[in-house]
């Protein structure tokens, strides 16, 4: 029945936008209304605080059903997924028997790592997918290249199984423009020998309706620091690369549709993320549609969604879990056909069982416990999610059209276009990292003191991800995570305390109590983020009593912490019992002129750049 029946609203009158907006002004009392309120993201987006029905007026979003061109609301009638965990194939056996394990717990989805030290054929295939039924489940092979892309080799095994083609649901990761975007270097020999390859990759399995053998990898855009809408446009245009190229070659473009897999990455933007998937299909099948193939239906994106490397953080790795799981609900919410959750400890290089398990189960739970593959499209109808699906859609449309004005996607990577576009992202996400305009929990901002690293990592752990080959034609993508900076200042803590004392902060906390513990509760988080050791105070009466308890506690670092008002009186008086120590004031007062002029080198306050702070606080101290 009609709502209008019940009358469940006819008490509550409706408030038009305008006193929402009066209201709002009021309780600013003079503040500058988009400095406070709007939020403006790395695409140049702004999010407004509040939405109304209004807002889905100027929307591009006139979807139909779900599975309904131009499939906004999802490819299918449903909000079912598949959900994956990926094995790394170093011995076929042991692969197998792991394979076959996770199928038993819960797993769809297998998805197949080969290092590319040899080449697969059919009978080494048949021995790792021995015992599994290929109906039954999604089989996905990465690595795309010649060695071990296993495209032949796992149409060989169909034939000799004697399967259904038509129930074969699977892909490989066949991405020559992905793979020269990291390597710089075409393996195939030539751009022209690549594209020639792939097509006949693509006319082998066109007898298999959904095996996808085309992988477009937007997560090394994300992983490298792009932004939600650069990593949306620069996959949008390798696929176009792939239809224009392809298509030249006399496939047709229903064929090569029909053969893509997109592979994107999540980040922590939880409700830009549910909408970058919305605006991806809407702008894929419109790419498509443009070159008129014979049926619409293969312009729906088939989309893999991995949970993001670029947030993650080898310190407090178990908060990994939590940004892991908002990206699984961001990633289902949104649709995807298929998703994996590395494991929270994946950054170590090998994650353990017990992380594996974990990592499965938390896609079980969304789906056995809150039912997010009940209803298709649950994010349909917000205004907000709505209203950010068209922001996001027409600033991925622009950009998308700047590298096709370029030449396309090859000539913008070989222009330096695609490079500067993310790496002006990825400098100024690390720039406000380093500020703690953002925060990255347990890393930058309330680090865990009792978490140390008591043993030698592999310093790769610490490094952008670099597969540049010899004789690159480009300068290369470098996938990379952006706590390494503040990880390597830890890490060195870490290494030096193992055979020296762990540096100690002593918080000489002094006068007006409100000051001193903002500026204690600052001082605590910005030296521990570099892995020292803090004693907080409750106050002093004097610095002879703050500076005799600091010395007693062997502190190689004092920070004076109170307001700016006593600090012109106070820290002088500090600064004369000062001997070996360092002396640090907390915050950037008025007087900090006249302080530096009396020998007070060292404040710290909310504009300092922490990493590099941090690091003369270290050399002071005689870390290397």
């Amino acid at each position: 029945m009609a709502m209008e029946k019940f009358g469940l609203f006819n008490e509550f009158p409706s408030v038009p936008t305008s006193e929402w907006e009066a209201t709002i002004e009021k309780d600013l009392k003079g503040k500058d209304y988009a400095k406070s309120l709007i939020w403006r993201t790395y695409e140049g987006i702004e999010v407004k605080p509040y939405y109304r029905s209004a807002d889905l007026e100027e929307t591009v979003i006139k979807a139909g059903k779900p599975g309904e061109f131009p499939f906004i609301r999802g490819i299918k009638p449903d909000n079912d997924w598949f959900v994956r965990q990926d094995i790394f194939v170093n011995d076929l056996q042991e692969a197998n028997k792991k394979a076959l394990n996770l199928l038993n717990k819960g797993v769809n989805s297998l998805g197949f790592y080969f290092d590319c030290c040899k080449k697969i054929d059919s009978t080494q295939l048949s021995l790792l997918l021995r015992g599994i039924c290929p109906e039954a489940i999604e089989t996905n092979f990465v690595c795309g290249c010649r060695n071990c892309n296993c495209i032949e080799p796992f149409i060989d095994f169909l034939k000799s199984g004697n399967w259904s083609g038509e129930k074969i649901i699977a892909s490989s990761a066949v991405d020559p423009i992905g793979s020269f975007s990291l390597k710089g270097i075409f393996e195939e020999g030539s751009e022209e020998e690549a594209f020639s390859g792939l097509k006949q990759l693509v006319e082998k399995s066109l007898f298999l309706p959904f095996f996808r053998v085309i992988g477009i990898h937007g997560k090394f855009f994300g992983n490298s620091g792009s932004s939600v809408v650069q990593e949306l446009a620069f996959s949008l245009a390798t696929g176009s690369e792939y239809l224009s190229k392809l298509t030249e070659l006399g496939l047709s473009p229903e064929a090569i549709a029909s053969k893509i897999k997109f592979n994107f990455s999540l980040s922590n933007n939880y409700f830009l993320e549910i909408a970058k998937l919305r605006a991806a299909r809407l702008l894929w099948s419109k790419i498509v549609e443009a070159y008129h193939p014979a049926d619409l239906n293969s312009a729906g994106m088939v989309i893999h969604c991995e949970t993001g490397t670029f947030n993650k953080t080898i310190y407090d790795p178990y908060v990994n879990l939590l940004r892991t799981q908002t990206e699984a609900m961001s990633a289902t919410l949104g649709g995807v056909h298929s998703l994996t959750i590395l494991p929270h400890d994946h950054v170590f290089g090998n994650p353990s069982e017990f992380s594996e398990r974990i990592a499965r189960n938390q896609q079980i739970l969304l789906k056995e416990e809150s039912h997010f593959d009940k209803i298709a499209d649950p994010a349909a109808g917000s205004y907000y999610i709505e209203a950010l699906t068209t922001s996001i859609s027409e600033a991925a449309w622009q950009l998308f059209l700047r590298v096709e004005a370029t030449g396309g996607y090859l000539a913008a990577l070989k222009a330096g276009f695609i490079q500067t576009q993310i790496n002006e992202t990825a400098r100024k996400k690390r720039q406000n990292l380093a500020a703690r305009r953002e925060n990255l929990l347990g890393t930058n901002q309330f680090p865990n003191p009792d978490d140390a690293i008591k043993t030698n990592l592999n310093p790769s752990v610490f490094l952008p991800a670099d597969f540049t080959e010899q004789g690159a034609e480009i300068e290369t993508l470098k996938p990379f995570r952006l706590a390494q900076s503040f990880e390597t200042l830890r890490y060195n803590t870490d290494l030096y305390a193992l055979s020296h004392k762990r540096p100690r902060v002593f918080l000489l906390t002094y006068g007006n109590l409100a000051m001193r513990k903002a500026r204690a509760q600052f001082s605590t988080n910005f030296f521990a983020v570099a892995g020292f050791h803090v004693t907080d105070n409750n106050g002093f009466l004097s610095a002879e009593e703050g500076v005799s308890a600091a010395r007693a506690d062997n502190a190689d670092i004092v920070v004076v912490c109170s307001s700016d008002e006593e600090y012109a009186d106070f820290v002088p008086a500090v600064a004369e019992l000062i001997k070996n120590e360092i002396l640090v004031v907390a915050g950037n007062p008025e007087c900090r002129p006249a302080l530096e002029s009396e020998g007070v080198k060292n404040f710290i306050h909310v504009r300092s750049n922490l990493p590099a702070e941090l690091k003369s606080f270290q050399e002071l101290i005689g870390i290397k």
